[in-house]
């Protein structure tokens, strides 16, 4: 799969939803100040995947903040399936602990399946978490407790997410265009 692509429709599904809809209040800053990284994986296996996982985990906390706060790894050809992406965390999880970075990085999952537990497939409130494609977004915990100590009432974003996005509708998100291109 084409990696431009791929980091264009990533990018624009950034701007569009994330942003756009301010699902995230915390991306905005880090996407204008260049510091997102997009790391396009070609792997089409699990083990592929948790290989160029683990080479991004050790790139991210390898550089500084300022010239890299977060990565989107991004694998457009593996686990299509929803829940074999959340089983995939798993080990996402355990390669944290085998690399010592737990506490220093985390994972947040990002699919274009997504689904909450509890919700029916089709919930919008489930698009607060889709993404073109299945992705991994990789954090600094540093800057997670920086943005968080920044922002009033942190946990009501969740809340809100779902209001805007049941407000919104799923006629609205497909106005956005953020899908994966055919």
């Amino acid at each position: 799969m084409d990696s431009k692509r791929v980091i264009a429709d990533t990018v624009a599904w950034l701007e569009r939803a994330v942003i756009g809809l301010n699902l995230c209040p915390f991306a905005k800053s880090v996407h204008v100040k260049g510091q997102v990284h997009y790391a396009v994986s070609q792997a089409t296996t699990p083990p592929a995947l948790l290989k160029d996982l683990r080479h991004e985990l050790q790139q991210l906390v390898a550089l500084d903040a300022k010239a890299r706060d977060t990565t989107l790894l991004i694998a457009p050809a593996c686990l299509q399936d929803f829940l074999d992406f959340n089983d995939f965390l798993a080990e996402a999880d355990q390669a944290l602990l085998d690399l010592d970075l737990d506490g220093v990085l985390q994972i947040a999952s990002l699919h274009p399946h997504y689904q909450f537990a509890g919700t029916a497939a089709e919930d919008i409130t489930n698009y607060t978490n889709r993404s073109p494609y299945p992705t991994l977004h990789l954090l600094r915990e540093d800057s997670i407790d920086r943005a968080v100590a920044a922002f009033p009432n942190p946990e009501a974003i969740f809340e809100t997410n779902m209001q805007t996005m049941e407000t919104l509708g799923q006629a609205g998100w497909d106005a956005l265009k953020v899908g994966a291109s055919p």
